[in-house]
């Protein structure tokens, strides 16, 4: 082994052109263990309190109190249904026989399951209003994603879809959302900065868009505005707020933009003015 080769022989989170079989059974293992530790947990706090202290505590919707960034929770809850079902497409490439699918998704790995573990404690806290705490465990999660989506963007698209850039353009959101839990107290100047920290979606999907040429999270982000807006509409009055219609704006642009970079045609991002060529030809980024 080449010197200083060692170290990522121990680190889960090292990319490696193949893995062992024993690697793979033990990711198989904790991969499983980790979705249904989040799909159990997402499903019983959807609909149940904690039962123990004598605190405020809520459902994981309970606590979608009027904030600047409050949410719609019928389109979020679809849109997480829909990430745990493209988990299993995940979970599915380390059964494949396919070599490609199989490194793709060994690879992710330990991030994947970082991740569901991270969402785990979150859920823990936010039902039970320790929302500083549970913005920490996004952070640390935002990080993680950040480093996934960044160090294994070419990751097949499906894949890619539902373990990291839809996963990560939620918790983008989020990290707004339970922030403005944490400290919004429905006063005018807090009002003021939610209604120019919103923009901040169309700052970040832009990027992806530009940089990667990544529509996946521009349509994700999109999405996730218009459950903002419908959020907004929903528990403030439309005729004296103007978040929910900064947020329609904003799903509007991002959809326009990501529409345009997945058809090729019409891009407002030239080929080739941030990556590089073959960065632009990997499996994720839109076709020639």
């Amino acid at each position: 082994m080449p010197e200083g080769a060692a170290p990522s022989r121990y680190n889960p989170f090292a990319r490696r052109e193949e893995h062992t079989g024993q690697s793979i059974l033990l990711l198989k293992i904790t991969t499983l263990i980790s979705y249904l530790l989040l799909l159990v947990t997402a499903f019983y706090y959807n609909f149940n309190t904690p039962h123990e202290g004598h605190h405020p505590w809520r459902t994981i919707w309970g606590q979608n109190r009027p904030t600047p960034f409050a949410l719609n929770s019928i389109m979020v809850s679809i849109y997480w249904i829909v990430l745990f079902i493209l988990q299993l497409v995940y979970a599915w490439s380390l059964y494949s026989s396919n070599t490609v699918y199989v490194n793709a998704a060994a690879n992710i790995g330990a991030h994947y399951i970082a991740n569901n573990l991270l969402l785990f404690g979150f859920i823990h806290l936010w039902v039970r209003s320790h929302f500083w705490l549970a913005e920490l465990l996004l952070i640390i999660n935002f990080f993680n994603l950040s480093i996934t989506y960044f160090r294994h963007s070419t990751t097949p698209r499906l894949i890619h879809i539902g373990t990291v850039s839809g996963p990560l353009a939620w918790n983008f959101v989020a990290l707004y959302w339970v922030g403005a839990r944490a400290a919004f107290n429905n006063r005018l100047p807090e009002r003021i900065v939610g209604n120019i920290f919103i923009w901040g979606y169309l700052a970040y999907g832009t990027f992806f868009l530009a940089a990667f040429k990544d529509y996946t999270i521009g349509f994700e982000l999109s999405y996730l505005s218009f459950a903002t807006a419908v959020g907004q509409f929903l528990t403030t009055i439309p005729v004296l707020q103007l978040q929910w219609i900064f947020a329609f704006t904003i799903g509007g642009l991002l959809f326009l933009l990501s529409l345009a970079v997945a058809s090729g045609r019409s891009s407002p991002f030239k080929r080739g003015e941030i990556v590089s060529e073959d960065r632009e030809r990997a499996p994720l980024l839109a076709d020639e």
